[in-house]
């Protein structure tokens, strides 16, 4: 066979096989079904939600602020005088007790004063009595003679009684200012406290008036807090919120040695007017013996409050997070995997959350997460903000 036959036949084949691979192929084609187009599934959103627990909860209003003393004074001499002896505790931060000697004022001349005053008194005790007896003899004399008539004022003597009774209550008053003025030599405690500040050494020669010392009680002491309004209508606050005396419980928490410690106060006030740039109410809250305990409860202490208002029956409190405008949370219904919108009562707002009284169920679930889009039955996916399984 020649070599151009050999080329022909191989030529047929290849063609022949090309033919048969082009028919199986167009069988195929022919043969295959055409895929169905089908949108692309949009993702449900999901969201984080908590478990609805109503229990009956005390409104606890906090607040805070600077311990002051109830009584502050400054102790200044009524007379004046050398300074002879001043007692150890009439130091800054001394302790003292009332009736208490604090400091005592040179006292000879007073002394003095008094016994002059006395000696006047006993010469006007005198002289009152030697007119008064002359009187009553003149008074008799006059009888003797004119036994129908009373005897003139001026042969009864009485105005020379007059003057001598005057003379000798002047004296009296005279030596009680003596004594009075010699008592004053010695400054005494009006009441249980502590000095602020001093300024007196012994020999110093003070005069009235003269401030030597800052004094403050320590029996009781007081938290001016600033609250707002709408905070007062949880507890009472006598004069403004109730006529009862003393008013809610308080409690004050500092950090004073290093540890917390607390003491238990209650409401006794308010102050007179509304701090005119915060628009707010300066409650007043006092603590009894601030002193009485180790640590005290030291003037001038930075402190939390924490004022024990009323309870509310039933009661939960859900994140700031969780609250829409007009008062609405978002609620999953797990049962059907959908969002709902639902309006609630909220009792008031604090940093802890918000107090939710009506409008929420036991074991509903509220959304805290954010959406972009949300609308009003929505389907969702939910995962429990406590790390439970998602729906």
């Amino acid at each position: 066979m020649s070599r151009t036959s050999k080329i022909l036949i191989q030529g047929i084949i290849a063609i022949i096989v090309i033919a048969i691979g082009v028919t199986g192929f167009m069988k195929l084609k022919a043969g295959k079904k055409e895929l169905e187009k089908k949108p692309p599934k949009i993702p449900l959103p999901i969201v984080r939600t908590i478990t609805v627990t109503n229990t009956p909860m005390q409104i606890i209003v906090t607040g805070q602020g600077t311990v002051s003393p109830v009584n502050e004074i400054q102790m200044v001499p009524q007379v004046s005088g050398k300074v002879v002896e001043i007692s150890p505790a009439l130091v800054n931060g001394g302790m003292f007790k009332k009736g208490e000697v604090l400091l005592f004022l040179e006292s000879v001349d007073y002394e003095i004063a008094v016994t002059a005053a006395k000696a006047r008194v006993k010469e006007a005790e005198s002289t009152f009595a030697q007119v008064t007896q002359d009187a009553a003899a003149a008074i008799a004399e006059w009888k003797s003679i004119n036994s129908d008539e009373d005897p003139p004022p001026l042969v009864a003597k009485k105005p020379q009684t007059a003057s001598a009774l005057a003379k000798l209550e002047a004296e009296r008053a005279n030596l009680k200012e003596a004594a009075l003025n010699l008592a004053r030599t010695r400054i005494i405690a009006p009441f249980n406290g502590r000095v602020a500040s001093e300024n007196v050494d012994a020999g110093q020669y003070v005069t009235p008036g003269q401030s030597l010392a800052v004094l403050y009680g320590t029996n009781t002491a007081q938290i001016v807090v600033p609250l707002e309004d709408q905070d007062l209508f949880w507890f009472d606050v006598p004069g403004f919120t109730t006529d009862n005396y003393p008013g809610s419980v308080a409690e004050v928490k500092a950090i004073v040695a290093g540890r917390e410690s607390a003491w238990t106060g209650c409401v006794v006030r308010s102050e007179g007017r509304i701090n005119a740039l915060s628009r707010m109410h300066n409650v007043v809250v006092q603590v009894e013996k601030p002193y009485a305990s180790v640590p005290p409860l030291t003037i001038g202490q930075f402190v939390e409050i924490r004022i024990c208002g009323q309870t509310i029956d039933q009661a939960t409190i859900i994140p700031r997070v969780a609250m829409h405008a007009n008062h609405t949370v978002w609620v999953v219904d797990s049962t059907d995997s959908r969002l709902y919108f639902r309006q609630v009562d909220v009792a008031r707002s604090s940093h802890a959350g918000i107090v939710v009284r009506e409008g929420l169920a036991d074991g509903e679930r509220v959304v805290v997460s954010a959406l972009k889009a949300v609308s009003d039955g929505m389907k969702v996916r939910f995962v429990d903000n406590d790390g439970g399984k998602s729906s």
